[in-house]
């Protein structure tokens, strides 16, 4: 994982920058106004002038970004950082530092709102959340440096406020450097794109191993948008035949043969009789046919179930699922790095005698690179004799059946490849398509790393794993049975924004979630309690403790406002080691009440004289709680759930929606706030931050799911299967 990280790591810079900048003009303004004399509306206008182009550039940065990719808009950001710090250095009046104050909103506004998406399509499903919590540490780490400096140059005799604003300059030449020469392009979106053989690389590069055939098909299958979606209770092992059992795609019991994504990999599997079946699965389902007219939206029932009783998939190689059983989904022992010792001949081979016919059914063209399409390889080579639309006879020559030594019968601890976070994928050929199935360990005490005898198995009796399924229709085509997906690159690699896609009821869901949590985290009262912090710790004396070691009032703000940074910079870290492991959810969940009693506090303390220490020392600590906090849940968490919840096709421009309506609230909030102060008083003001916080809590524990540990792909069925199946169920049983 460690490429994964240094990616994550080189993309935050955007935010390093953007807290920079944030820190750098709240100090430059003081000598601004002394400088240039500005009226107080002109102000105004050089500090939103970056919120107006943050909002403006958001708007068009998640389509564009479905357009060009991922990386030419961190490109742009970095440029755009880089020239504004020249032309603030120069500005020779308040219209030019206006127009590069402009400039620092769009570079603000594209690594904002695209960064998190950059991480969560490069980052593996275990440690996502910790590297998506990067962009808050590293933001307040820029603030906290930023102060410093400010800092440091107000103790001249005559600071230059050109001078602060223009070191940013410095940075950002470090941001593009590293855009340029270091940073892929995002894997997901290279398929999107059908540009397969880069993404491969991309792949390879992000994993550190040449196999990445798993998460090739993942990325592949994450194309998908819709369709109906069915959850299925099995019982799954590995296949060990000889040939001597045939098993057609379903024999008279029910039990069927799943594909892998490797050659020589296939597993059988069966439905799980109904007395049998587990109480989790017929939990879920009834959550989402029975809870229609409850507020609470099953789907946080149907996530949470994926979660109960999990084994820990973070950072572990071992294979989530059979733990007994070493690595069933695992590949071909004998070959190395786990690849399939025929799998670059077989794809050899196979377009030499294939990619014509491609060509000519699909009227793709010839293309000298067959590999650099979504045609590319995603399932192994069965065998050349399924163009007759069946599954053929192990005894036909078929490589499906797999060796008597295999690792599910060693039981060796092979490392699992799997498709991320415990989860694995399989396919299953019926009636001319493929059905794609997503599969982990059941989740239930009682079948919890269970190995069960089930009579009736191969050889008379198996030894299979309790596993909930979600299934679908795959995007591979009727003449996938070849080896290769059949969706053409013009058909798959829109050239435009996908409109129609967020009328689907699973974007639709998603968006419900991902714009509710982002205007709710605006009016949380983190922009209130930033503004009121300087009163508070000067009403505590920190002022007058910092005047005594002879520091002028201006340069006590600005090293008391480094300081409360400091402070946030722990609780991130804490942040980070939870976000993987107690999840999203849980950590807002816990976090936003100490949000709650932290402005409560505040406002009893306004109200309620005891003395002027006692009043202080509550106030004190009630703002270094909320912005512990707040650093901890609310600040990071929106902005990567809404980087996880949405389809590829459509994940830039829905995170565009999401990020809009988080920078208008952000204007909306920090203009104001002025106002609400001199209408309603400190009292007013922070009661309804408080009101919101607890609306927060009721919108996360009713509408927010938790997406720790999940494949992106996963994640976006199971809104579309939980969107459809409460959408179905007035009308049939689920």
């Amino acid at each position: 994982m460690k490429g994964a990280t240094l990616v994550a790591l080189a993309a935050t810079i955007g935010n390093f920058l953007q807290g920079w900048d944030n820190a750098t003009i709240a100090g430059a303004m003081v000598y601004i106004n002394k400088d240039l004399n500005l009226p107080t509306s002109v102000q105004g206008l050089v500090v939103a002038m970056s919120l107006i182009g943050a909002t403006v550039i958001t708007t068009c940065s998640g389509p564009i970004s479905d357009w060009l990719g991922r990386r030419p808009m961190l490109i742009l950001s970095s440029v755009m950082y880089f020239v504004c710090g020249l032309i603030m250095l120069w500005s020779p009046n308040v219209y030019v530092l206006c127009f590069a104050r402009l400039l620092n909103g769009f570079g603000a506004g594209l690594a904002v709102t695209l960064v998190p998406v950059y991480i969560s399509e490069t980052a593996p499903p275990e440690i996502r959340g910790q590297l998506n919590t990067l962009p808050q540490f590293l933001g307040s780490g820029g603030m906290f440096l930023s102060y410093c400096m400010v800092f440091t140059m107000s103790l001249s005799d005559s600071p230059s406020w050109r001078g602060m604003l223009g070191v940013l300059s410095i940075p950002s030449l470090v941001y593009l450097f590293l855009s340029v020469f270091f940073l892929p392009e995002s894997p997901r979106w290279l398929v999107s794109k059908g540009r397969m053989d880069e993404a491969k690389k991309v792949l390879q590069q992000l994993c550190g191993r040449e196999d990445v055939t798993d998460e090739m098909a993942l990325l592949v299958e994450g194309l998908d948008i819709g369709g109906e979606k069915t959850m299925e209770d099995l019982l799954v092992t590995l296949e060990d035949h000889e040939g001597d059992d045939a098993l057609e795609t379903v024999d008279e019991d029910g039990q069927m043969r799943l594909y892998g994504t490797h050659d020589n990999q296939s597993y059988i599997a069966r439905p799980v009789p109904e007395h049998q079946s587990s109480l989790a699965l017929r939990s879920r389902h009834g959550s989402l046919a029975n809870q229609s007219m409850i507020l609470k939206d099953p789907l946080v029932n149907l996530f949470g179930s994926l979660h109960e009783k999990m084994p820990e998939a973070g950072g572990n190689t071992r294979s989530g699922i059979f733990p007994h059983f070493g690595s069933m989904f695992s590949t071909n022992a004998d070959a190395p790095h786990g690849k399939p010792a025929h799998w670059e001949k077989d794809i050899e081979s196979h377009y030499n005698k294939d990619n014509d016919d491609y060509a000519s059914d699909d009227g793709a063209g010839d293309d000298d690179d067959s590999d650099n399409d979504l045609r590319s390889p995603l399932m192994s080579r069965q065998t050349t004799s399924m163009d007759k639309d069946m599954i053929p006879h192990p005894t036909s020559g078929s490589t499906l059946s797999m060796r008597r030594h295999s690792t599910l019968m060693q039981g060796n601890g092979e490392s699992s490849m799997g498709i991320g976070g415990g989860w694995h994928m399989g396919y299953r050929y019926e009636n001319g398509e493929y059905k794609r199935y997503y599969l982990k360990e059941d989740g239930t005490e009682s079948r919890r790393g269970s190995i069960i005898s089930v009579p009736g198995g191969p050889d008379g009796g198996g030894s299979y794993i309790h596993a909930s399924a979600l299934v679908s229709r795959s995007v591979l085509g009727p003449k996938s049975m070849l080896g290769s997906a059949m969706v053409p690159p013009e058909k798959t690699a829109a050239s435009g924004p996908l409109w129609s896609a967020l009328l689907e009821p699973g974007v639709k869901r998603a968006l419900v979630v991902g714009v509710g949590i982002q205007i709710l985290q605006q009016f949380s009262g983190i922009n209130g309690v930033l503004y009121y912090t300087p009163q508070i710790l000067e009403r505590a004396g920190v002022d007058i403790l910092l005047s005594s070691f002879g520091l002028s009032s201006i340069s006590a703000s600005f090293l008391i406002s480094g300081l409360t940074t400091l402070l946030m910079l722990p609780a991130i870290v804490v942040a980070m080691r939870l976000m993987d492991v107690s999840g999203r959810r849980s950590l807002l969940l816990w976090t936003i009440p100490v949000l709650i009693v932290s402005l409560i506090i505040l406002v009893i303390s306004e109200l309620v004289h005891i003395s002027k220490v006692v009043n202080a020392a509550l106030s004190t600590s009630c703002v270094v709680l909320y912005f512990c906090f707040f650093v901890m849940g609310y600040g990071p968490i929106p902005n990567i759930l809404c980087s996880e919840i949405f389809p590829t096709r459509v994940r830039g421009l829905c995170i565009a929606i999401c990020a809009m309506v988080f920078w208008i609230g952000d204007i909306i909030v920090t203009y104001s706030l002025p106002v609400l102060l001199s209408s309603i008083g400190l009292v007013g003001v922070f009661s309804i931050y408080a009101a919101v916080c607890v609306i927060s809590w009721i919108f996360v524990y009713m509408k927010v799911p938790e997406t720790k540990g999940m494949p992106l792909e996963v994640i976006t069925d199971y809104f579309a299967f939980g969107a459809q199946a409460q959408a179905s169920a007035p009308s049939k049983d689920i």
